[in-house]
């Protein structure tokens, strides 16, 4: 089954934030190695978290490029996480807008381009 281009761009944005997420562990394993934690058993969790979620926003970017209707819902729900984690970032006593903007941008963006994906797959459907 062909791809379009809407599927294709889905599944690259989605692989870049599997890639993001990577990095994150790799800095938390440099963390944990350094000595820079309070609590190991708790950076260890962490790592492991992340490391899965990396793992799912990969899968999901494979099933999206394959046109899998479970990548793009999986890819919605990870979008909205992050425009809740952004908003997040916007507000309270430690605000910090300039890293809600950082997640917030690339979350909008996957969403627009996901739902595109969700349109081009029940064209091609019909």
């Amino acid at each position: 089954m062909r791809t379009t281009v809407a599927e294709r761009q889905a599944a690259g944005i989605l692989g870049l934030q599997a890639i993001a997420l990577l990095v994150l562990a790799g800095w938390e394993v440099t963390a944990l190695v350094s000595g820079d934690t309070d609590d190991v058993g708790s950076s260890i969790a962490l790592l492991v978290l992340t490391a899965i979620g990396a793992a799912a926003l990969a899968a999901f970017a494979v099933a999206v490029a394959r046109g899998g209707s479970w990548g793009r819902s999986g890819g919605v729900v990870v979008q909205l996480l992050l425009l809740a984690v952004a908003f997040g970032a916007f507000t309270g006593p430690t605000a910090a807008p300039a890293v809600g903007i950082a997640l917030a941008v690339p979350a909008l963006v996957g969403l627009g381009l996901l739902i595109g994906a969700a349109r081009a797959a029940a064209r091609r459907a019909e």
